[in-house]
């Protein structure tokens, strides 16, 4: 049987412990509840140095980086800490900050990068609006100041800003807010895989158990019948015929060991899931001793035909299709007379399996007629090969179940 178990997140788990930052989300009891304190710190020192090493080079161009500076730079760097508890704050909160460190005229560096990662946290976190208004109010204050509030603003005797500047920040901007949607949308995408995948999961559980039920219900319902019958015949003979007797509990206790090793077998399908089942399959190659379980409750039964060679999918529901059919009549039928007719069908490229009785065709039908689990578990199986079934009364009075099962059943991908 398929793994049934759907694991933590979604994906491999080598991407969910080493992969992107995005894609490591935490599980929904932890959501929310760890600090990152490791990346924003590395990030704050290299945001720190990154500007100390880029003033340098802006030595003259650029106001001084002073304490107030380096406050800020802090400030636009630590709201960070917070950013997945609160992706809308900290994104204008970083913005705003290092809106003022560009106006007050310090030198250019690395202070984007915590723009680019609130921007970031804001966006996969679902708000775009909010991530897109910040960093537009960032640009704005940029270009206002490079071009008209430059005269009141440090550093002393500055001019407007040049073009080559404005691409530069205005790319700066682009590349964020690029990367940003670009991490969403394959954000999205993973979590429709995992939706995708814990759904392929679930339905190959749910029809995983739905065959180990209709095993179980084929199983139990056609020994439980033979049971059922013999132990009627047993308790008429008991004082009358004790011999006869005897060869019912016989029957009993034959039936019942069969019983229980089949629900064994599909039980072990349980307690190791994917493991190969300890015996094979039930098939057409069974048949003779089905009918001879079915004579000893009883019915007389006649055989027709060879079952060519099948797949053992295709084996197995041809075998329980006969085995339910026959309990039905051993259950509902007036008659004690079936006939079995098994070979391909008229196009050479099906399984044709035909279970006739002569009884009373509401009494044979009242349970395969539609409203039990017999026929609905016959339809199942059949269907699941690519087959029909039909059950109903003959013209002649009779009962019939006919089913045809392709030969070549087409393989799940």
């Amino acid at each position: 049987m398929d793994e049934q178990r759907v694991t933590g997140g979604g994906g491999p788990p080598w991407r969910r412990r080493y992969g992107p930052p995005w894609h490591r989300e935490p599980d929904e009891g932890t959501r929310g509840s760890r600090w990152p304190w490791r990346s924003t710190v590395l990030l704050t020192l290299f945001v720190l140095a990154g500007s100390g090493f880029s003033a340098h080079f802006q030595h003259g161009d650029r106001a001084p980086l002073d304490a107030f500076g380096r406050v800020l730079l802090i400030v636009a760097s630590g709201l960070l800490l917070w950013r997945h508890r609160h992706p809308v704050a900290v994104v204008f909160g970083t913005a705003g900050a290092t809106a003022v460190y560009l106006g007050a005229g310090y030198p250019y560096g690395p202070v984007f990068l915590a723009v680019a990662v609130a921007c970031f946290s804001a966006v996969v976190a679902g708000h775009r609006r909010a991530a897109w208004t910040a960093v537009a109010m960032l640009w704005a204050a940029q270009v206002l100041v490079s071009a008209w509030l430059y005269r009141w603003l440090p550093p002393a005797g500055d001019g407007p800003g040049s073009v080559d500047q404005e691409i530069v920040v205005t790319t700066w901007i682009m590349v964020i807010v690029t990367f940003a949607e670009v991490a969403r949308v394959r954000r999205e995408q993973w979590a429709r895989e995992r939706a995708e995948r814990a759904r392929r999961t679930q339905r190959r559980a749910d029809e995983e158990r739905l065959r180990i039920a209709r095993e179980l219900h084929d199983v139990l319902a056609h020994s439980i019948s033979v049971i059922n019958v013999q132990a009627g015949v047993g308790l008429a003979l008991l004082d009358s015929d004790p011999e006869q007797a005897r060869t019912a509990l016989t029957t009993i206790k034959a039936a019942s060991k069969e019983a229980l090793g089949e629900v064994r077998q599909v039980l072990d399908t349980l307690r190791a899931p994917g493991a190969a089942p300890r015996t094979p399959a039930p098939g057409l190659d069974r048949l003779p001793e089905l009918v001879e379980q079915a004579v000893s409750a009883g019915l007389t039964v006649t055989v027709e035909g060879e079952p060519p060679r099948l797949a053992p999918g295709t084996d197995l529901a041809a075998f329980r299709i006969v085995q339910e059919a026959l309990t039905n009549v051993v259950r509902h039928s007036g008659s004690r007379v079936a006939r079995v007719r098994v070979g391909r069908d008229d196009s050479g490229s099906a399984l044709s399996l035909r279970v006739d009785d002569d009884g009373p065709a509401a009494a044979a039908g009242a349970d395969a007629g539609g409203s039990g689990n017999g026929l609905a578990g016959m339809r199942e199986r059949a269907a699941a090969l690519g087959g029909t079934i039909e059950a109903g009364p003959r013209a002649d009075g009779g009962w019939r179940v006919l089913a045809v099962l392709p030969l070549r059943v087409k393989e799940d991908r």
